[in-house]
């Protein structure tokens, strides 16, 4: 059987698992069909499934129908779909619908609590990178642009462990030329970095960042690599304030709000490690622990005079010549 077939078969199965089973007409919307291509579909279901039910409801309509025991080993969901499900709940949750939110990842949790140990590990990895992919094409405001291709073919990269060829351009060169990369993650924000380890390199070398826009070229190869276990993006993607990340500039970064600015800054999240501290005029400070002053500067610019920079020196001096009175907070 080929291998659409069967995703059909399956596809069908699944629908016959409901309470009142499936009928013709049912299965000829489902897979735009004819009535005779649904026959020969419900005689496919009962030789793949032989405790498939026949009988003739209510309504005088045969219907065909699977105890959905029978075949809830084959139901493991695919990282897209618990991606389509994360998005859904984060949807809800944009619009302020906290209880439907809520109840969304009820389900989500049951869902993922039914899939079998030895699929979980992998579909997490797979869902990691396909919702930051959907991150990337879903993220409002200006970006780099990036050839489609290029990035379907991270996309793909990410979605398992194959290695992959591309042909980039650092800011010191003035030719791209080609590497073959481990891809690990990518990092979303005013710019996009792929995270990955050149294999012409020693593994013990850390992990680089590849500019997305600057990648010409990118070819999904038939040779895999071993994907670190001890990695973990989320926690990587923290050591930066955006997308950028650096081991120099890694310290601890204190901002102090103005009085009248403070509630506003109050509903931020600047960092994941961040804490906040009330001071007697009412200021607020706000720790944290990222690299990234660059990326760090420009988002301060957009709160004027609010905000003052406390530490580091070295942002502070670079903030201090470009702060500005606006009408307006972020």
């Amino acid at each position: 059987m080929a291998f659409a077939k069967a995703q059909e078969l399956l596809r069908l199965a699944t629908m016959a698992t409901a309470r009142r089973g499936v009928t013709l007409a049912e299965i000829m919307e489902e897979f735009d069909c004819t009535e005779r291509t649904a026959q020969r579909m419900t005689g496919a279901l009962h030789a793949a499934f032989p405790q498939t039910e026949h009988s003739i409801g209510d309504d005088r309509r045969a219907r065909w129908t699977i105890p959905a025991r029978q075949i809830a080993h084959l139901l493991t969901p695919s990282s897209d779909e618990l991606v389509a499900l994360a998005e859904a709940i984060s949807q809800l949750e944009h619009a302020g619908m906290k209880q439907e939110a809520a109840r969304a990842r009820g389900l989500e949790r049951k869902v993922r609590a039914l899939i079998p140990p030895e699929h979980g590990t992998r579909l997490d990895v797979d869902k990691e990178a396909v919702l930051e992919a959907l991150g990337h094409a879903a993220r409002p405001g200006p970006q780099p642009a990036a050839d489609e291709k290029v990035v379907d073919a991270i996309y793909e990269a990410l979605k398992g462990t194959s290695l992959l060829r591309i042909l980039y351009r650092r800011r010191d060169e003035d030719e791209p030329r080609e590497r073959v990369v481990a891809p690990h993650g990518l990092l979303l924000g005013v710019r996009r970095y792929l995270v990955a380890r050149d294999t012409a390199k020693a593994k013990t070398e850390n992990l680089r960042h590849y500019r997305v826009e600057e990648i010409y070229e990118a070819e999904l190869l038939d040779q895999f690599f071993e994907f670190d276990p001890e990695f973990n993006l989320r926690m990587h993607a923290e050591k930066g304030f955006g997308s950028f990340e650096s081991e120099k500039e890694h310290g601890e970064v204190v901002w102090r709000f103005r009085p009248d600015a403070a509630a506003h800054a109050r509903r931020y999240t600047f960092h994941p490690t961040q804490t906040t501290e009330e001071e007697a005029d009412g200021s607020l400070l706000v720790r944290f622990h990222a690299s990234g002053h660059l990326e760090m500067t420009w988002h301060l610019y957009t709160w004027g005079d609010a905000v003052e920079v406390v530490s580091p020196a070295a942002l502070r001096d670079e903030v201090h010549a470009f702060r500005r009175k606006f009408v307006a907070l972020p």
